[in-house]
């Protein structure tokens, strides 16, 4: 009898196990040299339908903006900051205030300045927050690496 109880225990805790983890956002990256010593990074977020992530401007108090940390290197430096698409903006009862975010698809782009001849890659990590009409998702962080050729 222990046998069995044993048996459905390790059953259970292995089902759990196997609870898929919610991530309804993709991410991709891509490069495009502008001349030999520039390029822009494009950073593109496919949403799930029902889902959003907010924009990379966020007031204080709200939820968790998209933002991105680049990795210095003596190949490449960062010139100006991210840009994003003009994003919908809306008043959210959970935050009590007006916020802008992204649905179905986002492509962020960063200006770059090339140090070198050589094939470089950007890397570096971005942070978002994922919500949808019933809930948040905890922000979740994301390492890129871009390569520029």
């Amino acid at each position: 009898m222990k046998k069995i109880f044993v048996i459905i225990g390790l059953l259970i805790a292995a089902s759990s196990a196997f609870a898929q983890i919610e991530s309804p956002v993709k991410w991709s990256y891509a490069a495009k040299k502008i001349s030999s010593t520039e390029a822009v990074v494009f950073i593109k977020a496919t949403i799930q339908d029902g889902w959003h992530i907010y924009s990379l401007n966020v007031k204080d108090g709200g939820p968790i903006k998209t933002s991105f940390t680049f990795n210095p290197s003596k190949k490449y430096s960062i010139t100006g900051n991210p840009s994003e698409p003009t994003p919908i903006t809306k008043f959210e009862k959970s935050f009590k205030m007006d916020v802008s975010y992204f649905e179905k698809s986002v492509i962020f782009q960063q200006k770059v300045k090339l140090k070198s001849a050589s094939d470089v890659v950007v890397s570096g990590k971005l942070e978002f927050m994922t919500c949808n009409d019933m809930k948040c998702l905890p922000p979740d962080d994301v390492d890129f690496s871009i390569p520029i050729k």
